[in-house]
């Protein structure tokens, strides 16, 4: 279903997009109609009651066509949706998790900061509790689904006191759009993804109210870090599903480009960047896959999901530098998906978690 939907609804107008920089807002309504919004959560809030597996599934398709399609998709369903289906209440979950499951709103988590990057756990920003509210001080960076017409939350990180020990308290806290003080900067000019929303955000003297609080104070970036292990497995899918594209894109080219009287499949340097884009490509699905799975059944999956983001990310990129090289000059045009495919491959290896920080999890997860 969702590859008939993207080849259909989101490939005619990919490259389009790719080139405006357009938020298309009847591609990401259509798949809120299919329920590709809330594949994961349970249908009492909106969702349709299906396995982390699903999602996978559904990612690597919209991602094999547009991966700005792909991560409107991913970070609605992970970075919105799930601190709100691990951690909030009930009431939180009827009043923002039902709708944004239906495809009907947005959500969206303000975790970066332009100082802070990979350090997401020291945030400048911060919420004062006073008299049953928060007061939020602070901006963040490269937030997804964060300036639609459709986007309706954003959870933030922010520093909410000190622990005895000295150490920084931190806290999620859901701000609705449109609360005072509550500012969104124009749209980033970025080299890939471009079809996909992001904004800088800033809040000055923001308040809500303390039962905006997600989860347990003190509790935010360790309430995070549980919600980026789903995200790696999702992250990876993307990787999958462009490695996959470049790998469709690059058979066919070879296939029909004839060069010194014979089309180029038929020479072995071509064909051993095709062969060792097929072996990435498969190894990639399956580890992805086997985090998925492992997340299903309730086991321990944050190092699968380490290994499935790092070693999809990277071939993703490296799926996307052959295409580039087996399309020759042709690839380098404007017309052509392998220089989409190209610039869309580099974020891969540095959003939701850096290639260097993965290998530092994997370190930790192994004893180090």
């Amino acid at each position: 279903m969702v590859r008939d939907f993207a080849e259909k609804e989101v490939r005619p107008v990919a490259q389009h997009l790719d080139q405006t920089a357009e938020f298309p807002y009847d591609i990401a309504r259509k798949m809120g109609e299919l329920g590709l919004m809330g594949i994961p959560f349970p249908e009492k809030y909106g969702g349709g009651g299906a396995d982390t597996l699903s999602v996978v599934v559904a990612i690597e398709e919209l991602a094999r066509v547009d991966i700005s399609m792909a991560i409107t998709m991913q970070a609605n369903v992970t970075l919105g949706g799930y601190p709100l289906w691990l951690y909030g209440t009930e009431e939180q979950k009827q009043r923002w998790l039902v709708p944004l499951a239906q495809g009907k709103h947005l959500g969206a988590f303000g975790l970066t900061e332009a100082r802070g990057g990979s350090d997401a756990g020291n945030p400048d920003t911060s919420a004062v509790l006073d008299k049953g509210q928060w007061t939020i001080n602070g901006s963040k960076s490269f937030i997804t689904n964060s300036g639609t017409d459709m986007t309706a939350f954003v959870t933030v990180l922010a520093a909410t006191g000190r622990r005895p020990d000295g150490s920084r308290e931190t806290s999620n806290i859901l701000v609705p759009k449109g609360t005072p003080g509550y500012h969104i900067a124009p749209a980033y000019n970025k080299i890939g993804w471009r079809a996909s929303d992001t904004h800088e955000l800033a809040f000055m003297d923001c308040r809500v109210p303390d039962g905006n609080l997600v989860g347990q104070r003190g509790a935010g970036f360790r309430q995070f870090l549980h919600v980026l292990d789903y995200g790696r497995i999702s992250v990876a899918t993307l990787g999958v599903g462009l490695a996959q594209a470049c790998l469709e894109l690059s058979l066919d080219y070879a296939k029909q480009r004839v060069a010194f009287g014979q089309t180029i499949s038929h020479y072995q340097a071509i064909q051993f960047k095709l062969a060792d884009m097929a072996m990435e490509v498969e190894l990639a699905r399956l580890m992805t896959c086997k985090s998925a799975v492992l997340a299903d059944q309730g086991k321990p999956f944050a190092l699968e999901s380490a290994y499935a983001k790092l070693f999809s990310s990277e071939t993703a990129e490296r799926s996307a530098s052959q295409c580039m090289q087996i399309h020759g000059g042709i690839g380098c045009m404007a017309e052509s998906p392998a220089q989409r495919f190209y610039r869309d491959a580099k974020i891969l290896t540095i959003g939701e978690g850096t290639s260097e920080i993965q290998r530092l999890v994997i370190a930790r997860q192994l004893g180090c």
